[in-house]
């Protein structure tokens, strides 16, 4: 029972402004779109970014966000159009006026995919890829700390300040991944992540959200591997419509999308009612 409870929790903390920006809405694939990363902000700071994949780091800077703001960066996975930015922004962030310690949440190791703690370590530490770095892994840092939090696939709650972030593990084939539930200011924002979402534990997650960010990458139509991967448009609109959510965004577009997006609205709204944005790059939508 405990690790459902954030779920229910009455809030307290409400912020004066809250808005969602979408950084990067793509996918692996070269195209105009960045790939996977967004921002919520909070009284005009951007706060929390999720995801930093590729072109997160020039969308960042576009934005106009500044990475002393952040209370953390979240890691929903592991593959690279997810990801890959990473380093960019802790190289960056050295000629910055941060020195609080930045935390950087994920989720456990499967197969090839380190945990998030070795993930760090792989990337900083004094045998990784970027050694040259390997301080921002220690509080002795010439910039700031990072600080690994490692969430595992069950339901999960930890308070950052006055926000509060749930996750629960998501299926995205045999890639460990998670999805997020940000609570801050009395408002619920869903970030699904890559996932089939072949079990419940997304609409469970996403109960009665403000706004729920969900990646539409393939079509219905889609092969079977495809859909181990990444969920369908009518499976979205299930969820949507289970979860009782009131908005639905569609991110990290692939190109075998194109051209599909009347039938896919079709699909989704078989079940689900609200309103329905379609994700593109710098997009910023008020969430009060």
């Amino acid at each position: 029972m405990k690790t459902i409870l954030f779920l229910t929790l009455p809030l307290v903390l409400f912020a004066q402004s809250i808005t969602l920006q979408i950084l990067g809405s793509g996918g692996p694939e070269f195209s105009k779109r960045a790939s996977s990363s967004y921002l919520v902000w909070v009284d005009g700071k951007a706060r929390i970014m999720i995801d930093a994949g590729g072109g997160a780091f020039l969308r960042f800077s576009q934005s106009g966000a500044k990475i002393e703001d952040l209370s953390f960066i979240a890691l929903t996975h592991l593959h690279i159009d997810h990801a890959s930015d990473l380093p960019a922004f802790m190289k960056a962030g050295y000629f910055s006026k941060r020195t609080a310690v930045l935390p950087i949440l994920g989720t456990t190791a499967l197969g090839d995919f380190p945990n998030i703690n070795e993930y760090l370590e792989r990337l900083f530490g004094k045998r990784g890829a970027y050694a040259y770095m390997n301080d921002i892994l220690t509080p002795q840092s010439d910039s700031f700390q990072l600080k690994p939090i490692l969430f595992d696939q069950g339901f999960n709650s930890q308070n950052f300040g006055d926000i509060v972030v749930g996750t629960v593990g998501v299926t995205h084939g045999k890639i460990p991944a998670i999805a997020y539930c940000i609570n801050i200011g009395g408002k619920k924002i869903i970030f699904a992540g890559d996932t089939s979402a072949s079990s419940d534990n997304l609409i469970k997650l996403a109960q009665g959200a403000d706004y729920l960010i969900v990646h539409h990458a393939i079509p219905q139509d889609a092969g079977k591997f495809a859909k181990r991967l990444h969920v369908t448009p009518k499976r979205i609109g299930e969820v949507a419509g289970e979860a009782k959510v009131k908005n639905l965004i569609l991110s990290h577009r692939m190109k075998r999308t194109y051209g599909s997006e009347d039938e896919s609205l079709k699909l989704i709204r078989e079940n689900f009612s609200g309103n329905i944005y379609w994700g593109r790059d710098l997009m910023v939508l008020p969430i009060n």
